[in-house]
């Protein structure tokens, strides 16, 4: 008896459970399947109470109380859940007309409760009126109130779902309406176009610029929006724009770009978008035509461990400048999907000193 209390009955209310509703606490409070779980978990605890009943060798009477009691629980649950309170909902003081209701319901089944209690134990209305009050009283005590707490709270929870669902709906409309605005076709098209008019004009160093640019929107349109993608896509990605940025500071002997980008083993994979915004990061602050600056890039990919450091010089901001807020948000951006994306398996240090601000990446992949 204590190996089926202790082992067998547990695993069958939890392989049960998983048959009986396996898409989780989604459904409406009101649901058949919500209260079908509800009834189904008070079944088992009736059957439990039956054994234990048995092993202490109870008398007749409280089986039947016992199994009054509990038929009497799923059904004030249930209609307490699909009619009592749904009814009550969006009018005033809710709850005291749940509780008032839920009195009237269960004075009025005084009447059935006795009556079964008499013709089953054959006695002269000795034991039928004292069931009857005790279990009226058990149902408006316990089971009213936590059919009430668990109806509100399945309630809120399902209403925090659609709203979720809501702003999802609403985000995905709003990126398949800019994806629409931007056609890439047309972008593509003129962007050949302009590549095409700098060679003959040539322009070998727009035309690059412009081939940079392509493939840089390219990755942005198909690729940035997958969960993950190759590592080398992502590296041809960040020496576009490194590329691209080397173009603009060309004719600056002042500045220092230093790059050693290594090739990665095919098939390693990243989420996209997690080494540029540091990159971007450097050039929006490391470059100054008034002063010497550089820039050093390094990634390497060791034993699936992939390195990632970037240098760049930091100089004085004059009062007239004004703070650019999207460097700091794009890193905090980077720090909450690395927590997401790669818990427990990445290392992000940031360091600043008077001259030089130094990022280090180490990233299992």
């Amino acid at each position: 008896m204590y190996y089926l209390m202790t082992v067998r009955i547990p695993a069958f209310i939890r392989q049960l459970g998983v048959f009986l509703w396996p898409q989780g606490d989604d459904a409406p409070p009101s649901s058949p399947l919500t209260i079908r779980r509800d009834v189904v978990v008070l079944a088992c605890v009736w059957v439990m109470g039956l054994l234990l009943l048995l092993e202490a060798k109870a008398d007749l009477g409280l089986f039947l109380f016992w199994n009054i009691l509990a038929l009497s629980t799923a059904a004030m649950h249930s209609f307490a859940s699909r009619s009592l309170i749904p009814g009550v909902r969006g009018r005033k003081r809710p709850l005291l007309r749940y509780l008032l209701k839920a009195f009237l319901v269960l004075l009025v089944a005084m009447v059935p409760v006795g009556y079964l209690v008499v013709v089953l134990t054959n006695d002269h209305y000795d034991r039928g009126p004292v069931f009857a009050m005790l279990n009226s009283l058990f149902q408006f005590l316990f089971t009213v109130p936590l059919s009430w707490v668990l109806y509100r709270r399945r309630a809120r929870g399902q209403e925090a779902i659609e709203g979720l669902k809501q702003e999802l709906g609403q985000s995905e409309a709003t990126l398949e309406l800019l994806r629409s605005q931007i056609n890439p076709h047309f972008l593509f098209n003129a962007l050949n176009t302009l590549y095409g008019t700098a060679l003959q004009e040539n322009g070998e160093r727009t035309a690059q610029g412009i081939q940079m640019l392509g493939d840089m929107m390219r990755f942005m349109l198909h690729e940035n929006h997958q969960p993950r993608i190759l590592l080398a896509r992502e590296l041809d990605y960040l020496r576009n724009y490194v590329e691209l940025q080397s173009l603009r500071i060309a004719t600056s002997p002042g500045i220092s770009l230093d790059t050693a980008l290594d090739e990665v083993p095919l098939g390693s994979s990243i989420a996209p978008m997690l080494l540029i915004p540091f990159v971007e990061n450097a050039f929006k602050h490391g470059i100054s035509l008034q002063h010497k600056s550089w820039i050093k890039v390094s990634l390497h990919v060791t034993d699936n461990r992939l390195y990632f450091d970037v240098y760049n010089s930091i100089h004085p901001k004059s009062e007239a400048t004004l703070p650019d807020e999207t460097s700091g948000l794009g890193l905090a951006n980077v720090r909450q999907r690395l927590a997401l994306l790669y818990p427990g398996r990445h290392e992000l240090a940031i360091r600043q000193t008077l001259g030089e601000y130094f990022v280090h990446l180490t990233l299992e992949l």
